[in-house]
């Protein structure tokens, strides 16, 4: 069974994410437009007609989503196959974090690593942006 199959994004707090995303705008012209999200489109290596996403996301340094982790960061990795590895991963006593869900652009779960870092796992659906 493959595992993870690629990088879905970063996510991390800030004290002011609106300006952040301003800078990263304006000096690496990275676009945020109204957000505080923007996707970097990419060919899948493995089938060069299929588009694929990573995200980066700078969120407000109140957002509880990393929760339970009190890390400032939280990764995102793509996987293919959601169901079966949370299966796979609960049989080998990993740490999950709450339900998966379900949303148009794919399914997601989360798990923490041995260092409490929460990691978000996403069987992405990328033509559902």
């Amino acid at each position: 069974m493959k595992r993870v199959t690629g990088f879905g994004g970063l996510f991390f707090k800030s004290n002011n994410h609106k300006a952040l995303c301003a800078w990263y705008e304006k000096h690496l012209g990275i676009p945020f437009g109204e957000q505080s999200y923007t996707s970097f489109v990419w060919k899948d290596g493995n089938n060069e007609a299929q588009t694929a996403q990573s995200v980066f996301s700078i969120m407000p340094e109140t957002s509880t989503y990393f929760a339970p982790s009190q890390s400032s960061f939280m990764l995102n990795f793509r996987v293919d196959d959601l169901e079966a590895l949370m299966n796979a991963l609960r049989e080998e006593n990993v740490t999950i974090v709450g339900e998966m869900e379900v949303h148009s652009y794919g399914k997601f779960a989360w798990i923490a690593d041995p260092d409490g870092n929460k990691i978000e796992l996403w069987e992405a659906i990328d033509d559902g942006f």
